[in-house]
């Protein structure tokens, strides 16, 4: 794909999202990013922010529409909007577990619903979508927002299918932990935000995993006998 792409990033207000509209930006790109609040937000060089809240069926249509009026197209949805939820299976409460679904599933199947007429009427777009190496490879004390990622996973190779014959394709990051505002131990979002920027501009493939310790994850999950990776993680969680 060409660069001057329109490209719509969701959840720009931190963390991934923030990162990955910085560096379309500096790929040439027109960067439309959306944030749940737009009030105290702050700005991003370059990228125009759009209230929109993906929970939100009636924001979701405001926002898309606010985009196409000002873009006239959508090249590249990224959806990158996401929260996390840490615990024990046993100890998550229902209402905890429908909270997350309804972002990182039901979210990103709102904004899809709305922009695939678009990208389906100009016979082309890329949908990149932000899962984790928790969906391929879950961990302890990460059940429910482990099982919202599989749903992720499942949901875009499906859609993948659908949508082809349209000349859209639907590709897939699977970053570890990023340093976030809910994960200020670990590493910087730069590196997956160049991944993202790979997966929404460069030649489609499905899955993308930025180097380092998701791709080692990844080898781990496909390479090695699960006997010995399941017991590793165990034993990183101190469960043997």
């Amino acid at each position: 794909m060409s660069m001057s792409k329109v490209v719509v990033v969701t959840g720009v207000s931190s963390g991934i999202g923030r990162a990955a509209a910085m560096k379309c930006v500096k790929q040439g790109c027109q960067v439309l990013g959306t944030v749940r609040n737009a009030v105290n937000v702050q700005e991003v060089s370059g990228v125009a922010i759009i209230q929109m809240d993906v929970r939100d069926e009636a924001s979701i249509e405001r926002g898309i529409q606010t985009i196409i009026e000002k873009a006239k197209r959508i090249d590249v949805l990224v959806n990158s909007a996401g929260v996390t939820l840490i615990g024990a299976a046993e100890e998550t409460s229902i209402a905890e577990a429908q909270t997350l679904f309804d972002t990182n599933l039901f979210g990103l199947v709102r904004v899809i619903k709305v922009v695939l007429p678009h990208m389906r009427e100009q016979r082309s777009g890329r949908i990149v979508t932000i899962s984790s190496v928790l969906g391929i490879l879950p961990a302890p004390y990460m059940a429910l927002y482990s099982a919202s990622k599989h749903a992720v996973e499942g949901l875009s190779e499906t859609l993948d299918h659908e949508v082809c014959q349209f000349g859209i394709r639907v590709a897939l990051v699977e970053p570890s932990f990023t340093k976030t505002n809910m994960d200020l131990n670990a590493p910087q979002p730069d590196g997956v935000a160049a991944t993202i920027v790979d997966a929404a501009l460069g030649a489609w493939k499905m899955r993308h995993r930025p180097k380092g310790e998701a791709s080692l994850l990844y080898k781990l999950r496909r390479f090695m006998p699960a006997g010995p990776v399941e017991n590793g993680l165990r034993r990183s969680f101190g469960l043997v």
